[in-house]
């Protein structure tokens, strides 16, 4: 996938909440003020793994596994972490201007974070970045998920990687993955995915093209295991 062009991904500070439920196919009705008066979701999938299915015939979301950053009354918004692009963090880094605080002689000489692919997070706001981390700090425009892992769509968590001084575990997104409400409990009611709680190291430490096999092997499951015609939420 040929990635940004000329514009900035991290361009915009607005708030990550609820961006991807409002653009995903429906408004849902009220705010944060209603989420506090509502029931709890009888299935909250914050920070779980969605694991797509074989009966999952779409072309975006086949063989993908996505974490859930946030689900509630409003929706479901995620990130897919294994559908890398064609640009490294390097080239990202050049883009929007940031100037690295080490300068390899040689590619080669090239720190492993700054090799590491951007991924393709899904077909929702392609045009914004989102930074999954290790959450030690807090950044203007950021998304707490679990006390490990937060989710920040503002430039300074970039900025902080650039200098040296930013989380240690890092995962970049072009665009995210975003469901309006009740639209994900369809899909799994559909047995298009798989459901289980997530691992930060497969997101953070295992290399892309082994993090679907280790997402299933949380449940068990090895891949050859799979057909299209049972579902686990």
């Amino acid at each position: 996938m040929d990635s940004f062009g000329a514009f900035d991904p991290f361009h915009s500070d607005a708030p990550v909440r609820h961006a991807a439920a409002s653009d995903a196919g429906g408004q849902a009705e009220g705010g944060d003020a209603a989420d506090e008066v509502r029931p709890p979701l009888e299935l909250d999938l914050t920070n779980h793994f969605l694991i797509a299915m074989p009966s999952m015939l779409d072309p975006i979301f086949g063989g993908t596994v996505v974490y859930l950053c946030e689900h509630n009354h409003n929706g479901a918004l995620g990130v897919v972490i294994n559908k890398p692009t064609d640009m490294t963090m390097d080239v990202l880094f050049d883009r929007i201007n940031l100037k690295l605080e080490i300068q390899p002689d040689t590619p080669d000489a090239m720190p492993e974070l700054y090799r590491r692919p951007v991924m393709f997070g899904g077909p929702v706001q392609v045009e914004r970045g989102f930074v999954l981390h290790s959450s030690s700090e807090k950044y203007s425009s950021t998304l707490q998920v679990t006390d490990d892992v937060a989710l920040t769509t503002s430039k300074d968590v970039l900025e902080a990687v650039a200098h040296g001084d930013g989380p240690e575990r890092v995962l970049v997104t072009l665009g995210c993955s975003g469901w309006s409400p009740g639209q994900l409990e369809g899909e799994i009611g559909r047995n298009g995915w798989l459901t289980v709680k997530a691992d930060p190291a497969i997101i953070f430490e295992l290399p892309v093209e082994q993090r679907f096999t280790a997402a299933l092997a949380l449940l068990g499951i090895d891949p050859v295991m799979l057909s299209g015609d049972a579902g686990r939420a």
